[in-house]
């Protein structure tokens, strides 16, 4: 009995009414200093960087208080010079706190290496079309005399032999030596 009237007691009252004062007054400071802390409402704006050199980059992301890290380069677009920037996250114009860091993706130099498919001893038109898939274009279209009419019976690039399996940069010009159905 005497803990219930303890719990309706003016001391135990006054307690807990400075107890839940001294706990609105800790919420709300807190709430203030993570304003200041987290500089709530200081945006600023993401600036457009595509087609941006990676030398200029820096000084432009520097210049407005921000910093970029590069996620990917691998990409190859001919539109843009070597090592700019083609694309970036967060995206120009929206609003971001300052010392942010920007994803780039960059321009490689050139597009990557790919092996060449053995079209040796099958028809020209599967040779261009498996070629073409794989993501090279078809050069130069020669003669040789040979049994298989438009066999393939040699693959070139740049004039020079080269075997499948070989590692050229995609888009090259393959050409194909080809047999035009004449014994030799």
């Amino acid at each position: 009995m005497n803990f219930f009237r303890f719990l309706i007691s003016r001391a135990f009252l006054k307690q807990l009414i400075i107890a839940a004062f001294v706990l609105i007054l800790f919420i709300y400071l807190m709430l203030v200093a993570l304003k200041i802390i987290t500089n709530h409402n200081d945006m600023q704006e993401v600036p457009n960087l595509k087609g941006i050199s990676i030398i200029n980059l820096e000084e432009i992301v520097k210049a407005k208080n921000l910093r970029f890290e590069v996620i990917d380069s691998s990409k190859y677009t001919s539109k843009l010079p070597p090592f700019s920037v083609i694309d970036h996250l967060p995206f120009a114009g929206q609003l971001v706190k300052k010392n942010r860091k920007i994803y780039v993706t960059l321009n490689p130099s050139g597009y990557r290496r790919i092996s060449v498919p053995n079209v040796v001893q099958i028809t020209r038109r599967n040779a261009e079309v498996t070629l073409k898939s794989v993501g090279f274009s078809i050069g130069e279209i020669s003669y040789e005399n040979n049994i298989g009419k438009d066999m393939v019976l040699e693959i070139r690039h740049l004039g020079e032999p080269i075997e499948p399996g070989t590692l050229l940069q995609k888009t090259a010009k393959i050409d194909l030596v080809l047999g035009n159905g004449k014994r030799k």
